[in-house]
Protein backbone atom coordinates (compact mmCIF):
# COMPACT_ATOMS: atom_id res chain seq x y z
CA UNK A 1 0.00 0.00 0.00
CA UNK A 2 1.31 3.50 -1.18
CA UNK A 3 2.72 5.60 2.40
CA UNK A 4 2.89 9.25 2.42
CA UNK A 5 4.73 8.86 5.71
CA UNK A 6 8.15 10.27 6.00
CA UNK A 7 10.33 8.46 9.25
CA UNK A 8 7.80 7.67 11.92
CA UNK A 9 6.43 10.71 13.08
CA UNK A 10 6.15 13.25 9.88
CA UNK A 11 3.80 12.53 6.55
CA UNK A 12 4.44 14.34 3.46
CA UNK A 13 1.06 15.93 1.70
CA UNK A 14 1.77 15.08 -1.84
CA UNK A 15 -0.43 17.80 -3.80
CA UNK A 16 0.54 20.47 -1.42
CA UNK A 17 -3.18 21.81 -0.11
CA UNK A 18 -3.61 25.34 -0.63
CA UNK A 19 -4.49 28.15 1.93
CA UNK A 20 -6.74 30.36 -0.15
CA UNK A 21 -7.50 32.91 2.57
CA UNK A 22 -7.04 33.93 6.91
CA UNK A 23 -8.41 36.15 8.96
CA UNK A 24 -7.84 37.11 12.48
CA UNK A 25 -10.22 38.95 14.80
CA UNK A 26 -8.41 39.98 18.16
CA UNK A 27 -9.22 41.87 21.66
CA UNK A 28 -8.22 45.49 22.54
CA UNK A 29 -4.69 44.78 24.05
CA UNK A 30 -4.06 42.64 20.95
CA UNK A 31 -4.61 45.66 18.76
CA UNK A 32 -2.40 47.77 20.64
CA UNK A 33 0.71 45.39 19.98
CA UNK A 34 3.00 45.14 17.29
CA UNK A 35 1.30 43.07 14.89
CA UNK A 36 -2.38 45.64 15.67
CA UNK A 37 -2.47 47.42 11.97
CA UNK A 38 -2.23 43.47 10.66
CA UNK A 39 -5.11 42.31 12.13
CA UNK A 40 -8.33 42.45 10.57
CA UNK A 41 -10.42 43.35 13.53
CA UNK A 42 -9.21 44.50 16.84
CA UNK A 43 -11.58 44.95 19.12
CA UNK A 44 -12.82 48.10 21.53
CA UNK A 45 -14.46 45.83 23.87
CA UNK A 46 -13.36 42.43 24.98
CA UNK A 47 -17.29 41.84 25.68
CA UNK A 48 -17.74 42.65 21.51
CA UNK A 49 -21.18 43.55 22.30
CA UNK A 50 -22.29 40.07 24.35
CA UNK A 51 -23.52 39.57 27.62
CA UNK A 52 -20.33 37.17 29.11
CA UNK A 53 -16.84 36.64 27.76
CA UNK A 54 -17.80 33.14 26.77
CA UNK A 55 -20.36 34.13 24.38
CA UNK A 56 -18.16 37.17 23.30
CA UNK A 57 -15.11 34.23 22.40
CA UNK A 58 -17.73 32.51 20.48
CA UNK A 59 -18.96 35.49 18.64
CA UNK A 60 -14.81 36.33 17.59
CA UNK A 61 -14.81 32.72 16.52
CA UNK A 62 -17.61 33.23 14.26
CA UNK A 63 -16.47 36.84 13.01
CA UNK A 64 -12.92 35.43 11.89
CA UNK A 65 -14.54 32.48 10.11
CA UNK A 66 -16.85 34.84 8.51
CA UNK A 67 -14.42 37.24 7.20
CA UNK A 68 -11.92 34.39 5.87
CA UNK A 69 -14.77 33.18 3.72
CA UNK A 70 -15.65 36.72 2.61
CA UNK A 71 -11.98 37.37 1.69
CA UNK A 72 -12.27 34.58 -1.22
CA UNK A 73 -16.35 34.91 -1.52
CA UNK A 74 -16.60 31.70 -0.70
CA UNK A 75 -20.23 30.63 0.26
CA UNK A 76 -20.32 29.17 3.47
CA UNK A 77 -22.58 26.00 2.16
CA UNK A 78 -19.45 24.82 -0.24
CA UNK A 79 -17.47 24.26 3.16
CA UNK A 80 -16.99 20.60 3.11
CA UNK A 81 -15.52 20.75 6.68
CA UNK A 82 -14.85 23.18 9.61
CA UNK A 83 -12.08 22.06 11.92
CA UNK A 84 -11.38 24.40 15.02
CA UNK A 85 -11.14 24.22 18.98
CA UNK A 86 -10.85 26.80 21.66
CA UNK A 87 -9.92 26.47 25.57
CA UNK A 88 -13.35 26.54 26.80
CA UNK A 89 -15.03 23.59 27.82
CA UNK A 90 -16.60 20.90 25.25
CA UNK A 91 -14.68 23.21 23.05
CA UNK A 92 -18.13 25.63 23.14
CA UNK A 93 -16.49 28.85 21.59
CA UNK A 94 -15.92 26.34 17.90
CA UNK A 95 -19.30 24.50 18.82
CA UNK A 96 -21.84 27.15 19.06
CA UNK A 97 -19.53 28.98 15.58
CA UNK A 98 -20.30 25.82 13.67
CA UNK A 99 -23.75 25.50 15.22
CA UNK A 100 -24.40 29.66 12.92
CA UNK A 101 -22.21 28.84 10.07
CA UNK A 102 -24.01 25.33 9.67
CA UNK A 103 -21.34 23.67 8.18
CA UNK A 104 -19.88 19.94 9.16
CA UNK A 105 -18.08 20.13 11.90
CA UNK A 106 -15.06 18.47 13.61
CA UNK A 107 -14.48 19.74 16.66
CA UNK A 108 -10.51 19.99 18.01
CA UNK A 109 -8.96 19.91 21.76
CA UNK A 110 -5.29 20.48 21.49
CA UNK A 111 -4.72 23.15 24.06
CA UNK A 112 -2.80 25.88 22.45
CA UNK A 113 -1.27 23.29 19.77
CA UNK A 114 -4.55 23.46 17.96
CA UNK A 115 -4.33 25.76 15.27
CA UNK A 116 -1.53 23.39 13.71
CA UNK A 117 -3.77 20.34 14.79
CA UNK A 118 -6.45 22.01 12.82
CA UNK A 119 -4.10 22.70 9.68
CA UNK A 120 -2.35 19.19 9.98
CA UNK A 121 -5.62 17.01 9.71
CA UNK A 122 -7.42 20.17 7.07
CA UNK A 123 -4.33 19.37 4.86
CA UNK A 124 -4.60 15.40 5.21
CA UNK A 125 -8.76 15.85 3.92
CA UNK A 126 -7.48 17.73 0.83
CA UNK A 127 -5.06 16.13 0.00
CA UNK A 128 -6.82 12.79 0.06
CA UNK A 129 -9.18 13.87 -1.81
CA UNK A 130 -11.78 13.70 1.32
CA UNK A 131 -12.97 17.24 1.46
CA UNK A 132 -12.24 20.38 0.13
CA UNK A 133 -12.45 23.30 0.94
CA UNK A 134 -11.86 22.99 4.49
CA UNK A 135 -12.10 25.77 7.42
CA UNK A 136 -9.13 25.74 10.42
CA UNK A 137 -9.86 27.93 13.02
CA UNK A 138 -8.58 28.25 17.21
CA UNK A 139 -9.28 30.92 19.62
CA UNK A 140 -9.38 31.82 22.84
CA UNK A 141 -10.53 34.17 25.24
CA UNK A 142 -8.09 36.08 28.14
CA UNK A 143 -11.28 36.09 30.48
CA UNK A 144 -12.86 33.05 29.82
CA UNK A 145 -9.48 31.06 30.32
CA UNK A 146 -8.65 32.78 33.78
CA UNK A 147 -12.03 31.99 35.31
CA UNK A 148 -11.57 28.17 33.91
CA UNK A 149 -8.17 27.43 34.39
CA UNK A 150 -6.92 30.00 37.28
CA UNK A 151 -9.16 32.47 38.81
CA UNK A 152 -11.58 34.79 37.98
CA UNK A 153 -10.83 38.25 37.07
CA UNK A 154 -12.58 39.97 39.85
CA UNK A 155 -10.59 37.71 42.84
CA UNK A 156 -7.57 40.16 41.60
CA UNK A 157 -4.75 37.49 42.55
CA UNK A 158 -1.16 38.06 41.63
CA UNK A 159 0.28 36.77 38.79
CA UNK A 160 3.70 35.13 38.83
CA UNK A 161 6.19 36.58 36.53
CA UNK A 162 6.06 33.01 34.55
CA UNK A 163 2.83 33.30 33.75
CA UNK A 164 1.73 34.14 30.18
CA UNK A 165 -1.14 36.23 28.66
CA UNK A 166 -3.88 34.45 26.88
CA UNK A 167 -4.51 36.06 23.69
CA UNK A 168 -8.33 37.02 23.24
CA UNK A 169 -8.54 36.33 19.32
CA UNK A 170 -9.37 33.45 17.03
CA UNK A 171 -7.42 32.93 13.77
CA UNK A 172 -9.14 30.82 10.50
CA UNK A 173 -7.87 30.14 7.68
CA UNK A 174 -8.83 27.91 4.28
CA UNK A 175 -7.91 25.41 2.90
CA UNK A 176 -8.53 24.06 -0.71
CA UNK A 177 -7.01 21.89 -3.57
CA UNK A 178 -7.39 24.52 -6.43
CA UNK A 179 -6.77 28.52 -7.01
CA UNK A 180 -4.50 31.36 -5.64
CA UNK A 181 -3.09 30.80 -2.51
CA UNK A 182 -1.14 32.52 -0.06
CA UNK A 183 0.78 28.82 1.14
CA UNK A 184 1.34 25.63 0.90
CA UNK A 185 1.61 23.14 3.20
CA UNK A 186 4.21 20.66 2.44
CA UNK A 187 4.55 18.45 5.33
CA UNK A 188 3.54 17.88 9.10
CA UNK A 189 5.15 15.78 11.98
CA UNK A 190 2.59 14.52 14.71
CA UNK A 191 4.08 15.55 18.52
CA UNK A 192 4.02 12.91 21.05
CA UNK A 193 2.57 13.87 24.67
CA UNK A 194 5.77 14.72 26.77
CA UNK A 195 5.21 14.90 30.69
CA UNK A 196 8.32 16.54 32.94
CA UNK A 197 6.46 16.54 36.14
CA UNK A 198 5.57 20.01 36.06
CA UNK A 199 2.35 21.34 38.04
CA UNK A 200 3.13 25.10 37.85
CA UNK A 201 -0.40 26.06 36.11
CA UNK A 202 1.28 29.56 35.94
CA UNK A 203 4.69 28.26 34.32
CA UNK A 204 2.74 27.22 30.27
CA UNK A 205 6.00 27.74 28.61
CA UNK A 206 8.13 25.09 31.08
CA UNK A 207 5.09 22.51 30.45
CA UNK A 208 5.13 23.40 27.02
CA UNK A 209 9.34 23.83 25.93
CA UNK A 210 9.68 19.80 26.04
CA UNK A 211 7.33 18.48 23.71
CA UNK A 212 8.50 21.54 21.15
CA UNK A 213 11.99 20.06 21.77
CA UNK A 214 10.72 16.68 20.92
CA UNK A 215 9.05 17.46 18.21
CA UNK A 216 11.58 19.61 16.38
CA UNK A 217 13.81 16.94 16.66
CA UNK A 218 11.79 14.01 15.36
CA UNK A 219 11.50 16.28 12.13
CA UNK A 220 14.54 16.90 11.86
CA UNK A 221 15.76 13.14 11.88
CA UNK A 222 12.28 12.06 9.94
CA UNK A 223 13.03 14.60 7.27
CA UNK A 224 16.70 15.17 7.36
CA UNK A 225 17.02 18.60 7.09
CA UNK A 226 18.44 21.10 9.43
CA UNK A 227 17.16 24.42 10.79
CA UNK A 228 18.56 26.07 8.35
CA UNK A 229 16.69 24.59 5.69
CA UNK A 230 13.97 26.69 6.91
CA UNK A 231 13.45 30.71 6.55
CA UNK A 232 11.97 31.08 9.63
CA UNK A 233 11.16 28.22 13.03
CA UNK A 234 8.08 29.49 14.31
CA UNK A 235 6.72 28.39 17.98
CA UNK A 236 3.08 29.06 18.71
CA UNK A 237 3.17 29.70 22.74
CA UNK A 238 6.17 29.29 24.73
CA UNK A 239 6.62 32.69 25.66
CA UNK A 240 9.68 33.97 27.04
CA UNK A 241 10.44 31.18 29.81
CA UNK A 242 9.50 28.42 27.38
CA UNK A 243 11.45 29.60 24.09
CA UNK A 244 14.39 29.90 26.42
CA UNK A 245 14.37 26.40 27.23
CA UNK A 246 13.83 25.22 24.05
CA UNK A 247 16.87 27.26 22.38
CA UNK A 248 18.73 25.07 25.32
CA UNK A 249 17.31 21.71 24.62
CA UNK A 250 17.95 22.28 21.51
CA UNK A 251 21.56 23.34 21.30
CA UNK A 252 21.92 20.17 23.30
CA UNK A 253 20.62 17.95 20.79
CA UNK A 254 22.32 18.96 18.25
CA UNK A 255 19.97 20.99 16.24
CA UNK A 256 20.81 24.63 17.42
CA UNK A 257 18.61 27.35 16.72
CA UNK A 258 20.11 30.36 15.24
CA UNK A 259 18.33 33.77 16.70
CA UNK A 260 17.81 35.23 13.46
CA UNK A 261 15.66 32.14 12.38
CA UNK A 262 13.58 31.50 15.35
CA UNK A 263 10.64 33.25 16.60
CA UNK A 264 7.60 32.90 19.32
CA UNK A 265 4.25 33.32 18.64
CA UNK A 266 4.23 34.50 22.11
CA UNK A 267 6.30 37.15 22.28
CA UNK A 268 5.06 39.35 19.28
CA UNK A 269 1.29 39.45 19.95
CA UNK A 270 1.71 42.38 23.00
CA UNK A 271 3.27 45.86 23.69
CA UNK A 272 6.12 45.67 25.97
CA UNK A 273 4.55 48.41 27.97
CA UNK A 274 1.55 46.34 28.35
CA UNK A 275 3.02 43.50 31.34
CA UNK A 276 2.08 40.53 29.72
CA UNK A 277 5.54 38.69 32.26
CA UNK A 278 6.52 36.23 30.22
CA UNK A 279 4.31 36.38 26.67
CA UNK A 280 1.30 35.54 25.36
CA UNK A 281 -0.22 32.27 24.81
CA UNK A 282 -3.89 30.57 24.39
CA UNK A 283 -5.26 28.98 21.20
CA UNK A 284 -5.75 32.26 19.60
CA UNK A 285 -2.54 33.08 19.92
CA UNK A 286 -0.49 31.22 17.11
CA UNK A 287 -3.61 31.53 15.09
CA UNK A 288 -3.95 35.09 15.05
CA UNK A 289 0.06 35.65 14.12
CA UNK A 290 -0.44 32.85 11.32
CA UNK A 291 -2.72 34.87 9.74
CA UNK A 292 -1.29 38.70 11.06
CA UNK A 293 2.29 38.02 9.95
CA UNK A 294 3.00 34.64 8.63
CA UNK A 295 1.44 33.92 5.85
CA UNK A 296 1.78 37.66 4.79
CA UNK A 297 5.68 37.26 4.33
CA UNK A 298 4.95 33.74 2.50
CA UNK A 299 2.58 35.28 -0.28
CA UNK A 300 5.23 38.39 -0.75
CA UNK A 301 8.04 35.86 -0.98
CA UNK A 302 9.93 37.49 1.69
CA UNK A 303 10.06 33.69 3.46
CA UNK A 304 9.99 30.64 1.27
CA UNK A 305 9.97 28.13 3.71
CA UNK A 306 8.94 28.06 7.49
CA UNK A 307 7.91 25.36 9.97
CA UNK A 308 5.25 26.80 12.08
CA UNK A 309 4.74 24.64 15.50
CA UNK A 310 1.82 25.02 17.71
CA UNK A 311 2.48 24.36 21.30
CA UNK A 312 -0.01 22.76 23.88
CA UNK A 313 -0.28 22.33 27.22
CA UNK A 314 -2.79 19.82 27.91
CA UNK A 315 -4.47 21.45 31.24
CA UNK A 316 -7.40 20.74 33.08
CA UNK A 317 -8.39 22.24 36.35
CA UNK A 318 -9.70 19.08 37.54
CA UNK A 319 -6.78 16.86 36.71
CA UNK A 320 -4.37 19.40 38.55
CA UNK A 321 -6.16 20.46 41.96
CA UNK A 322 -5.99 16.09 41.92
CA UNK A 323 -2.26 16.89 41.78
CA UNK A 324 -1.88 14.94 38.68
CA UNK A 325 1.17 17.21 36.25
CA UNK A 326 0.94 18.66 33.30
CA UNK A 327 1.37 16.71 30.00
CA UNK A 328 2.36 18.87 26.51
CA UNK A 329 2.17 18.45 23.11
CA UNK A 330 3.52 20.14 19.86
CA UNK A 331 2.77 19.78 16.11
CA UNK A 332 4.89 21.19 13.47
CA UNK A 333 4.18 21.95 9.87
CA UNK A 334 6.02 23.11 6.87
CA UNK A 335 4.74 25.91 4.95
CA UNK A 336 5.84 27.23 1.21
CA UNK A 337 4.97 30.57 -0.43
CA UNK A 338 2.23 30.13 -2.11
CA UNK A 339 1.33 32.96 -5.23
CA UNK A 340 3.43 35.82 -4.44
CA UNK A 341 1.65 39.31 -4.13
Amino acid sequence: MATHRIGDHTIEFVHRPRILSSAAVVGPKEGRGPLGSAFDLALEDALYGQKSYEQAEHAIFQEACERCLKKVNMPRERVQALLGGDLLNQIMAASLAARELSVPFLGLYGACSTMAESLILGSILVDGGYASPVLCAAGSHYCTAERQYRFPLEYGNQRTMAAQWTVTGTGACLLGDEGNCLARTEMATVGQVVDMGIRDANNMGACMAPAAADTLQRHFLDTGRKPKDYDQIITGDLGRVGSEILTELMEESGFPLRESQYMDCGLCVFDPKDDVHAGASGCGCSASVLSAMILPKLHSGEWKRVLFMATGALLSPTTSQQGETIPGVAHAIALEGGDQA
